[in-house]
């Protein structure tokens, strides 16, 4: 087989592979935009649905008026799909996912633990289509009787807030037993031969973060896409938990003065916690706004000393400043080329 036909029947594979991602997000290439916050609004998320992926809104810190504002913002600026990725933590979940309906929201990511009943009923009784994260399969299965349409798996390569196992292990121990519905693999994927990789596993697409903070559409500061084109993958580095009855979830950055700030942060929280002044959400989501505020000194007002540096670890493979089209055509190129090759050589065995 020429080289010419193998890439046809990979690019033909690879549709083939990804058919049921793009059928569930309504798109042409079966990729998730990661959620990061301050970073995944109204440009970012438009020039990802335009360029035929699926952006998605992060909600991050905002209120339910900043997240409608949000929303049309992003509806002026394309006609394609999007999400919005809700942190289930937040004061007022019920309040956005109602914004989200209103405004004709088709898929809503839910974030950051264990959804509770009310607000996939919510969702449900809307017609949106329900996202969330699974940690381990018997997760998921209870999920899926809640009610979820599909999954992301997330390994700690990613950056922001990540769980302890490799994206590699969780594939191998969800996505075999995991097919009556669409599951997207994410954390540490910088190249399309990953995401080839984990097609042929069973992922009905893949989610990519780290790869976009340098898009030309990205609002980040200059001198936050500037530490990230000089950074590697060591670089990025899990936040510590200081006590363990009191449980955080880890946060992947690059190591500065913030990683410091952190600890003090989460010092003070515990101490309030223990002296009954905040219960334990409370306390955590006071540990969640020092990030949220943390991270808009770095992206925002180009603070990368002293604001969080969010990264996962595929960093070392964001070399330059690109617009988000030619990141996906590169990406579905080398994971078409993945395909070919191996096509190639079958052929010819």
């Amino acid at each position: 087989m020429s080289k010419t036909s193998a890439l046809a029947a990979a690019h033909a594979e690879l549709d083939a592979l990804s058919a049921r991602g793009r059928a569930f997000l309504g798109v042409r290439y079966a990729i998730l935009g990661g959620a990061m916050s301050w970073l995944s609004e109204r440009h970012l998320v438009a020039a990802t649905s335009n360029c035929g992926a699926f952006g998605v809104i992060a909600t991050g810190s905002l209120s339910p008026d900043e997240l409608r504002d949000e929303i049309k913002g992003t509806f002026a600026r394309t006609d394609k799909p999007f999400g919005v990725n809700v942190i289930i933590m937040h004061p007022e979940l019920n309040e956005l996912l109602q914004v989200c309906i209103d405004e004709g929201v088709g898929h809503v990511v839910l974030a950051g633990g264990m959804p509770p009943r009310a607000a996939t009923d919510q969702l449900k009784e809307a017609g949106v289509k329900i996202i969330a994260f699974a940690p381990t399969l018997p997760v998921a299965k209870r999920l899926m009787r809640q009610g979820v349409d599909a999954f992301i798996i997330e390994g700690m390569e990613a950056g922001g807030h990540t769980g302890p196992v490799a994206t590699s292990v969780l594939c191998q121990e969800i996505l075999p037993h995991l097919r009556d519905v669409p599951v997207f693999v994410g954390g540490g994927i910088g190249r399309g031969d990953a995401i080839a990789l984990y097609m042929e596993m069973g992922a009905a697409g893949c989610q990519i973060g780290t790869r976009f903070v340098c898009a030309s559409e990205s609002i980040a500061h200059e001198n936050f896409k500037k530490v990230i084109y000089s950074a590697k993958a060591r670089d990025a580095q899990l936040s510590v938990q200081l006590d363990p009855d009191f449980p955080v979830i880890p946060v992947r950055a690059l190591a500065n003065k913030a990683t410091e700030q952190f600890f003090a942060a989460q010092r003070d929280a515990i101490a309030r916690y223990r002296d009954g002044e905040l219960d334990q959400k409370e306390a955590q989501l006071v540990i969640e706004r020092f990030w949220a505020g943390s991270l808009r000194r770095a992206v925002i007002d180009g603070d990368v000393e002293h604001g969080s540096l969010m990264a996962g670890q595929s960093v070392g493979m964001v070399e330059r400043e690109q617009p988000v089209a030619e990141i996906i055509e590169e990406l579905m190129g080398q994971a078409a080329e993945t395909l070919a090759g191996r096509i190639g050589r079958l052929s010819t065995s």
